[in-house]
């Protein structure tokens, strides 16, 4: 899946020389949590809205560069990559890189999830199943086969918790046979979390997708 469409170019990358009294005017005009400096057209680093109240607004940002985080996106990272950016820096904004490590643009958070709701693991009709097994028994390969070995389908799948030694496994398949790769997945030792033959678990991820995005515009 490519997302380059939605990089985003007008929002702005500031140099390493500039004021931070012009950093906290953007972020007082914007709801955004990072924004890209860069040092002759080159990416240093991100700062952090979260900073402006410790910093001495009259320095300059050349000042705290050692303060600064370095996380980015490139131009050919996939959108699940991005996504994972995005959750383990808690940002709503990250540049994006080309190979010369130049700031082309970025990524806004609300694009890239209304991109994973359009996928076809949310739009293509199926059933939900939720598993968790010991994470010392966990294998995607195994999984897959017993889906297919009950000539169902596997539309998808993907990691939705990790704690305590135990993985859980949220995954998406047809509605063929769906009983029986229940009882199957019992057979292997695999937790039924959740399963069901009507579309509201994801009706619950939509809702829950929506609201973080309001959440997000307010």
């Amino acid at each position: 899946m490519g997302i380059q469409e939605h990089i985003i170019k007008n929002i702005p990358v500031f140099e390493i020389t500039d004021s931070l009294k012009k950093v906290l005017s953007f972020f007082k005009r914007n709801t955004f949590s990072h924004v890209a400096i860069a040092e002759n057209g080159k990416f240093v680093g991100v700062f952090s809205e979260n900073d402006i109240a410790v910093v001495d607004t009259d320095a300059s940002l050349s000042q705290y560069r050692y303060d600064l985080e370095t996380f980015f996106a490139r131009t050919e990272t996939n959108w699940l990559d991005v996504l994972e950016v995005f959750a383990r820096n808690e940002a709503n904004l990250i540049p994006v890189l080309d190979k010369n490590n130049e700031v082309v643009g970025y990524y806004d958070l609300t694009d890239i999830v209304s991109v994973f709701i359009d996928t076809p693991f949310f739009t293509d009709p199926g059933n939900i199943l939720v598993v968790a097994t010991g994470i010392k028994d966990y294998s995607f390969s195994e999984i897959a086969q017993i889906v297919e070995s009950n000539n169902a389908k596997f539309l998808g799948g993907f990691i939705t918790d990790t704690q305590n030694d135990v993985i859980q496994v949220t995954l998406k398949l047809s509605t063929e046979n769906f009983n029986e790769v229940v009882q199957t997945f019992r057979r292997y030792n695999y937790h039924i979390l959740f399963g069901n033959s009507d579309d509201q678990f994801l009706e619950d991820l939509k809702d829950r997708s929506e609201y973080l995005n309001k959440y997000l515009n307010v």
